[in-house]
C-alpha cells in the first residue's frame, strides 16, 4: 500500500476563510507609524478608484462622515459575509492585475475601504455612515468629496504617533473631513481643539454648529441603549446629522436640531436599541452556572485614551452600584462583591496617564480593585479574526505587562497613603505560581495568557461562592474581544 494512501484528505478552507487569509496577507506593518509601504501613500487611493472604476459611483453616494476619538459603526456580520464573498474576487483580482511596483497592493485597511466602496456601490445602499479609521485628512476614507453632512465627536489624546501631540494638531487632523461649503457639526469640545476645529471651518466656508446634548424627555420614558453619561452627547450629535442629512436630500420637512419637537419613532427606535460590543457591555460568564451562588461578570469597555478611562470608570461604578441597589431593594440575594481589574495597553500608550484616570474615578465613586490582572492579547496583529492560542509561556514576553504592573503597584501605594518609589517588586511565590508563570504582587498578578487568567477568576468564584466577582475588562479593545471569545464559547 503507498504511503498516505488511507490518510484523509485535508477539508478545504471555505470561501470566506480563503477570503480572510488573503486580507491577513495585506497587514505588513507592525505599527500604525510605520510609513515603508508606499501603498500607504494617500495621493495613491485615487489610483485605487480608478482602477476598480469607483470614481462615479463615490460621487454619488449620499455620506454621513464622521471623525473622532470614539465610537465605530456596526454592521450586521451575516450579511456583510454575503457581500464580501460577492465582491472579493473581483476587487482582489482587478488590484493584483493592476498594480505595479510603483503603485503597489493597499495595505489592509485601505483594501477595506475600497471593498467597502465597492460594495455600497453593487448594493446601490440610500445612505453611506462613513467613519474615518485614523485621523481624518489623510485616512482613506477622506477620498470622498461630496458628502452630505461631516461630524466630529469628542476629541481626546489618542493616536498621538500618528496625529500629533497636543488637542489642537489632533484636532486639525480630524478636521481634514471638512468639504468645502458642506455642513458640520461637532459636540462641545476643549477650547484648544474648538478653535482649530472653527478655524479649519472658516477657510471652507463651512457652517460648523455645535449639536446640542440629548434632552433625555424626547426619548418619551425610555432610554438610550447605550450606557453611560457621555451617549447623550453622541445621541445629539446623531440626531443632528441624521437630521441634516434628511433635510439636504429632499426631507425639508424634517427639522430636529433644536430639539423642540418630539422625536420621529424611527429615532427612538434607533437610539434605543443600538448596540456596541465591547463598550460599556456586561457579560456573565458562561462556564458559572446560573444556579451557582457564585458569580462571575465582565463588565467590558475598550477604552484605551485617557478621557476614555474616565468615561469608563464612571461607567463601572454607576453600573456595579446600582446593581447593588437592585439586588438589595429586591431582596434577590445579599452577597460580598470584589472588584478586579484585566488590563492591557498597547505599548506605544502611556499607562501613567491611563491608569491614574481610572484609578482615581473609580475611587471618586467610592470603588476599589482588590486585584489587577495584566495579561498579554491572543489576537495577533498580523492575522485576521485570529483566535490563535498564545505561545507556549517560555514564548511570552511579558516585559510590558511587568511595566504595566509596576506602575499599578505605585500607583496603588499612593492610594493608600504609602511612599511610591519605582524599584524591584515583591513577588508572592509558590509553588503553585512557578509552576503557571504567573508574578504575583501585593496588588496585581501578571499572567502569561489571557486563558489562564481567566482560568483564575473562575476557579475563585467557584471557591467564593458567596461572593459576586465584578470584573472591569479595559485597555484594549483586542484584550475585550478576547475575552468576548472565551467567555461566550
Amino acid at each position: 500500500m503507498a504511503e498516505g494512501e488511507n490518510e484523509s484528505p485535508r477539508p478545504r478552507a471555505s470561501p470566506y476563510d480563503e477570503a480572510v487569509d488573503a486580507l491577513s496577507s495585506l497587514i505588513t506593518k507592525r505599527s500604525r507609524a510605520d510609513k515603508s509601504n508606499k501603498g500607504d501613500r494617500f495621493d495613491i487611493l485615487y489610483d485605487y478608484i480608478k482602477m476598480l472604476d469607483l470614481e462615479e459611483p463615490i460621487s454619488k453616494m449620499k455620506v454621513i462622515h464622521v471623525a473622532g476619538t470614539k465610537g465605530k459603526v456596526n454592521m450586521d456580520s451575516a450579511k456583510m459575509r454575503q457581500v464580501l464573498l460577492k465582491e472579493w474576487p473581483e476587487c482582489g483580482t482587478v488590484l493584483e492585475e493592476k498594480t505595479s511596483d510603483d503603485i503597489p497592493m493597499p495595505g489592509y485597511f485601505r483594501f477595506l475601504v475600497l471593498l467597502a466602496f465597492k460594495i455600497f456601490a453593487a448594493e446601490q445602499v440610500d445612505v453611506v455612515i462613513l467613519e474615518v479609521g485614523l485621523g481624518g485628512k489623510f485616512d482613506p476614507t477622506n477620498v470622498v468629496q461630496t458628502p452630505i453632512v461631516c461630524g466630529i465627536s469628542s476629541l481626546g489624546y489618542d493616536h498621538m504617533e500618528i496625529l500629533g501631540n497636543t488637542l489642537g494638531e489632533i484636532a486639525g487632523e480630524k478636521a481634514g473631513i471638512f468639504k468645502q461649503g458642506v455642513p458640520a457639526f461637532t459636540v462641545p469640545q476643549p477650547d484648544e481643539a474648538m478653535c482649530v476645529l472653527e478655524e479649519k471651518a472658516s477657510q471652507l466656508d463651512v457652517k460648523l454648529q455645535v449639536a446640542p446634548l440629548l434632552d433625555a424627555t424626547l426619548l418619551n420614558g425610555l432610554h438610550l441603549a447605550l450606557d453611560g453619561e457621555h451617549q447623550y452627547l453622541n445621541a445629539g450629535l446623531a440626531i443632528a446629522l441624521c437630521s441634516t442629512w434628511l433635510q439636504r436630500t429632499g426631507h425639508n420637512e424634517i427639522n430636529y436640531l433644536d430639539q423642540t419637537n418630539s422625536l420621529p419613532e424611527q429615532f427612538l427606535k434607533g437610539l434605543t436599541t443600538a448596540t456596541l460590543q465591547g463598550r460599556a457591555q456586561i457579560v456573565p460568564d458562561r462556564l458559572i452556572g446560573a444556579e451557582s451562588p457564585g458569580d462571575l461578570l465582565y463588565y467590558l469597555d475598550g477604552a484605551h485614551s485617557p478621557e476614555s478611562m474616565e468615561v469608563c470608570g464612571k461607567w463601572f461604578s454607576h453600573a456595579i452600584t446600582g446593581e447593588s441597589r437592585q439586588q438589595n431593594a429586591s431582596n434577590q440575594r445579599q452577597e460580598n462583591s470584589t472588584q478586579i481589574l484585566l488590563f492591557n495597553c498597547m505599548s506605544v500608550r502611556d499607562p501613567q496617564l491611563l491608569l491614574p484616570r481610572l484609578i482615581n474615578t473609580c475611587a471618586n465613586h467610592g470603588v476599589h480593585f482588590q486585584k489587577a490582572l495584566f495579561v498579554p492579547n491572543i489576537s495577533v496583529y498580523y492575522k485576521v479574526l485570529s483566535s490563535a492560542l498564545p505561545p507556549t509561556d517560555s514564548q511570552v514576553d511579558l516585559s510590558w505587562q511587568l511595566t504595566l504592573q509596576n506602575v499599578w503597584e505605585n500607583l496603588i501605594g499612593i492610594e493608600k497613603g504609602r511612599d511610591a518609589r519605582d524599584g524591584d517588586l515583591v513577588y508572592e511565590e509558590n509553588d503553585k505560581s512557578k509552576e503557571s508563570g504567573v508574578r504575583s504582587c501585593e496588588n496585581s498578578m501578571v499572567f502569561p495568557s489571557l486563558p489562564i487568567a481567566i482560568k483564575w477568576l473562575r476557579d475563585s468564584a467557584q471557591q467564593n461562592k458567596s461572593v459576586c466577582f465584578q470584573v472591569l475588562v479595559t485597555g484594549s479593545l483586542h484584550l475585550v474581544g478576547d475575552v468576548l471569545r472565551l467567555v461566550k464559547k
